[in-house]
C-alpha cells in the first residue's frame, strides 16, 4: 500500500485541522472544510488505510483520528510548506536580542524569552561552551571584610565570577597588581587550555603575594572544572498551560521535572541537535521518556564556521511546525551574526 497524492492530501488536512483545533478529525470534517474533490466515504476509506500504515491513530474516546508520531514525521519531511519571515518580524527579533545587552547571560535570556513569545512554546537556549572562550581580563575587587570578588572576563563578553573568602584583608594595591599580572599571564588563553601546571607557574612567579594568589588560583582551578557546563536558559514556562496536552497532571509534572534538571536538559539539547542546521525530534524519537508526547526543534549557531551553541523549542507534537522552524532558524542566524560581530 503506497502513499499516493490523495493520501498525502488527506494526511496534510488531518494534521492541519488537528493542530488548529486539538480535536480528533473525522472524514466528514475533512470533506466539509478542505477542497479535496472526493466524498466523505472515500476519505473514510483512505483514512482507514492511513491508520493501517501507522500515520494516524484513534484516541480511546473518539471516533475521529489524530496524527501519530510517524504521521508528523512524514509531514515534516515531505509535506510541510515553508513560510517566510516578514521584515517587521526580522526587525522585532533582532531588536529584542541586541537591546540593552550588558553580559552574555542577558543575550540568552532574551533569546529564550523572544522565541517563547513568538511561538507560544517553551524556548531553550545554551550559550557558547565557556571552555572555548579566551581570557581577556582578570579582576580582583575588594568587597566587605575578608572577601574578594574574582571576575573572569572573556573575549565573548562572558563574565564568570565568584566571591573568595580570606582569613585577612588585602589592600587595594595588592589586588590591582595581582589582577594585572594574572591578566598579562592568561590573556589570550582559552579557558580549557588553562591547566593546573599553568596556574602553578603563575603561583611561583607571584611569590610575594603567596597568600592572596594561592586562594585565587585554587578558586580559578575549581571554576574551570565546571566552566563548560553552560546554563540552559528557559523562556515561556507558562506556555505549557495553554496546551491541552499538558492538562494531565503526570504529563505536566514530567515537563516541569525536566525543566528543573539542567544536566538532563543540556543532554536532551545535545542529543537532538545535529552537527549544524535544524533538527526536529518528534514524540517517541526523544530519548527522555518524560517528553514522548512532545517535539523538540533545535538549531545551532556558529562563530568562525564552528558550532558554539544551541537554541531550541519544546512543545506538543501537535505543533505549528512551519512557524516554529522559521522563527528558530532566524533566531539562530541572528545569534551567529551577533557572535561574528565579537571577532
Amino acid at each position: 500500500m503506497g502513499m499516493d497524492e490523495r493520501k498525502k492530501n488527506i494526511l496534510h488536512a488531518i494534521i492541519q485541522d488537528y493542530v488548529a483545533t486539538a480535536e480528533p478529525v473525522g472524514s466528514r470534517t475533512i470533506a466539509r472544510k478542505y477542497s479535496l474533490g472526493v466524498s466523505s466515504a472515500t476519505i473514510r476509506n483512505e483514512m482507514a488505510d492511513l491508520e493501517d500504515m501507522g500515520f494516524i491513530e484513534q484516541p480511546h474516546t473518539s471516533s475521529g483520528r489524530i496524527p501519530s508520531d510517524k504521521g508528523y514525521r512524514f509531514y515534516v519531511d515531505f509535506l510541510m510548506k515553508k513560510i517566510n519571515i516578514t521584515p517587521p518580524e526580522e526587525q522585532f527579533i533582532y531588536g529584542q536580542l541586541v537591546a540593552n545587552i550588558q553580559h552574555m547571560e542577558d543575550l540568552f535570556k532574551k533569546t529564550s524569552d523572544t522565541l517563547s513569545q513568538l511561538t507560544n512554546y517553551i524556548a531553550l537556549s545554551v550559550g557558547p561552551h565557556v571552555s572555548e572562550t579566551k581570557v581577556q581580563q582578570i579582576q580582583l575587587l575588594p568587597m566587605q571584610s575578608n572577601k574578594v570578588l574574582l571576575m573572569i572576563i572573556s573575549d565573548k563578553g562572558v563574565v564568570d565570577n565568584g566571591i573568595i573568602n580570606f582569613s585577612a584583608d588585602f589592600d587595594q594595591e595588592s589586588l590591582r597588581v595581582v589582577s594585572e599580572i594574572l591578566t598579562y599571564k592568561l590573556q589570550g588563553y582559552k579557558l580549557r587550555d588553562i591547566s593546573k601546571t599553568v596556574l602553578q607557574e603563575i603561583y611561583f612567579e607571584l611569590a610575594d603575594y603567596k597568600k592572596l594568589v594561592s586562594q585565587v588560583l585554587n578558586f580559578m582551578d575549581d571554576k574551570l572544572k565546571v566552566s563548560d557546563k553552560s546554563k540552559v536558559h528557559i523562556g515561556g514556562m507558562l506556555n505549557i498551560l495553554k496546551q491541552p496536552e499538558f492538562k494531565d497532571v503526570e504529563t505536566l509534572r514530567s515537563i516541569l521535572t525536566l525543566m528543573e534538571e539542567q544536566t538532563v536538559l543540556r543532554q536532551v539539547l545535545e542529543e537532538t541537535r545535529s552537527g549544524s542546521g535544524l533538527t526536529i525530534s518528534i514524540g517517541g524519537e526523544n530519548k527522555y521518556q518524560g517528553i514522548h508526547n512532545c517535539s523538540i526543534i533545535t538549531a545551532t549557531y556558529k562563530m568562525d564556521g564552528k558550532v558554539i551553541g544551541t537554541v531550541g523549542i519544546l512543545g506538543p507534537t501537535r505543533m505549528v511546525y512551519p512557524k516554529a522552524t522559521t522563527m528558530l532558524e532566524f533566531v539562530s542566524k541572528c545569534l551567529s551574526d551577533i557572535f561574528e560581530g565579537y571577532k
